[in-house]
């Protein structure tokens, strides 16, 4: 099938290099010349493993291409997905500033022919009658200009032909760094419209990934999809992304007192984990979620039922006991060295979880605001961040090159990453450069036994 992703960022860019992996005709855009010219050299703007080789080999077979003309990827798409960013506004509600310019810019390119207009951004509830109207409003602008240039041609946009359309919903359920493998082995796929032929089209879309041809288990049964109204499915997104926030919330605040009461959470999250009405996924103490998708969407909802006169008390609190949670581990270095002011900690990670170079609302920038504003000199490595230079966002931390520059003169360690690799460095070795070696593993990721034969002291949270 012929498609346009307009837009990207990290779900546009996922998006549109595994449909042409799966074999449709994809046509990227986005209205960034050099992120254009970077993607078209077969490099990826994001880190994402294995989406580099994704996008190489897509474009070598011609399956996937990358333009800045917007007119060219309407003209192409059958189906067009819009997927630029929809970031947090201070008060909570989702900036649609982008979907409403990309919307409108689909509308004033239409030019006969039925069009899909798929909304992948994660969008506040009710967008889909939002995006017809401004698709239309683009159509009818076009109208106007061509009108007021002498006329509509033969082959231009009229009436009929230009509002052949119909908009979806299909949310996106992506891990960062397991996007690819999520895409091709989904939990589920789901599509909100009321029109038959746009879901069928989408039907057709989805069918190898449907029908596992490139799951990692192709003996499982076909991967469920769900066909709901457009209200619903944009429900489904904030629902299930505030569900996996509020049960890291819960696990956090048992954490908690299981500190003051002499509990281990990490015995306590694996017993009630064996409670299949629980599950085991995200019982995981820590210091709290961060990220592009849970703080943004969390507070898209609370912010949605305030509209319609309704106070979402759950997920209020859910915000609440993460925002305190994101500052445990500096109450425990308090707890620890006493005065911080002249102390120098160090940082293991900084993005928001492994295998990202995403810092969007990392814990660690709190972390680092708060050991700034006490008086702490803070160094971190990452092995993302650290190797590649990016150090958007980030100030008053000294980005070290490895983990033993890291230790060398440290009062104290915390890991705030929870990277694999983390799990073999030279503990010994970093002990022995740090003036005090005390480690407080803010991801109850480390094994105790292996930091306390190194010689730190060492601390979880909740055990």
């Amino acid at each position: 099938m012929r498609v346009c992703v307009i837009g990207t960022g990290y779900v546009g860019l996922v998006t549109g290099a595994c449909l042409a992996h799966i074999g449709h005709h994809v046509i990227c855009v986005d209205n960034n010349e050099e992120k254009i010219k970077l993607m078209k050299s077969g490099q990826s703007p994001i880190y994402e493993p294995g989406l580099s080789e994704i996008m190489q080999g897509a474009s070598h077979s011609g399956n996937l291409e990358f333009t800045s003309d917007l007119a060219a990827g309407v003209a192409h798409g059958e189906i067009l997905f819009i997927a630029v960013g929809t970031p947090a506004l201070p008060n909570g509600e989702s900036d649609t500033r982008y979907v409403e310019a990309v919307a409108r810019g689909i509308g004033s390119h239409l030019n006969g022919g039925y069009k899909v207009i798929v909304n992948k951004s994660t969008v506040p509830i009710g967008s889909g009658d939002w995006v017809r109207m401004i698709v239309l409003d683009g159509v009818a602008e076009r109208q106007t200009s061509l009108v007021a240039a002498g006329g509509i041609a033969g082959g231009e946009v009229t009436a009929e032909s230009g509002t052949q359309f119909d908009v979806v919903s299909n949310p996106e359920f992506l891990r960062e760094g397991s996007a690819i493998y999520d895409t091709f082995n989904p939990d589920r796929i789901v599509l909100g419209s009321t029109s038959h032929r746009a879901i069928a089209m989408m039907q057709e879309l989805y069918a190898p990934i449907v029908e596992r041809q490139f799951a990692e288990d192709k003996s499982l049964p076909p991967v469920p999809m769900l066909v709901t109204d457009i209200s619903s499915a944009e429900m489904v997104k904030y629902a299930a992304n505030a569900f996996l926030a509020t049960k890291i919330s819960f696990i956090n605040e048992v954490a908690n007192i299981c500190d003051r009461v002499g509990a281990d959470v990490t015995q306590v999250a694996k017993g009630i984990g064996l409670d299949s009405r629980i599950g085991s996924k995200f019982l995981q103490a820590g210091i709290g979620w961060g990220g592009s998708c849970f703080p943004k969407d969390v507070s898209a909802l609370i912010h949605t039922a305030d509209d319609y006169g309704y106070e979402a008390q759950l997920l209020k609190a859910a915000v609440s006991v993460n925002d305190r949670q994101r500052l445990i581990s500096l109450e425990k270095l308090q707890q620890e060295l006493k005065i911080l002011k002249g102390k120098t900690i160090g940082l293991l990670g900084l993005t928001f979880k492994p295998d990202t170079d995403d810092l969007r609302d990392a814990p660690a920038l709190n972390l680092i605001e708060q050991l700034n504003r006490l008086g702490a000199k803070v160094k971190a490595y990452d092995p993302i961040i650290s190797q590649t230079g990016m150090r958007h966002g980030l100030s008053g931390v000294i980005v070290e090159t490895d983990p033993e520059r890291l230790a060398d003169s440290c009062d104290a360690l915390v890991l705030v990453t929870d990277w694999e690799q983390f799990r073999k460095l030279d503990y010994a070795k970093m002990a022995k450069l740090m003036n005090n070696p005390v480690m407080i593993d803010g991801r109850n990721f480390l094994d105790r036994e292996t930091l306390l034969s190194a010689g730190f002291r060492f601390l979880g949270i909740g055990r």
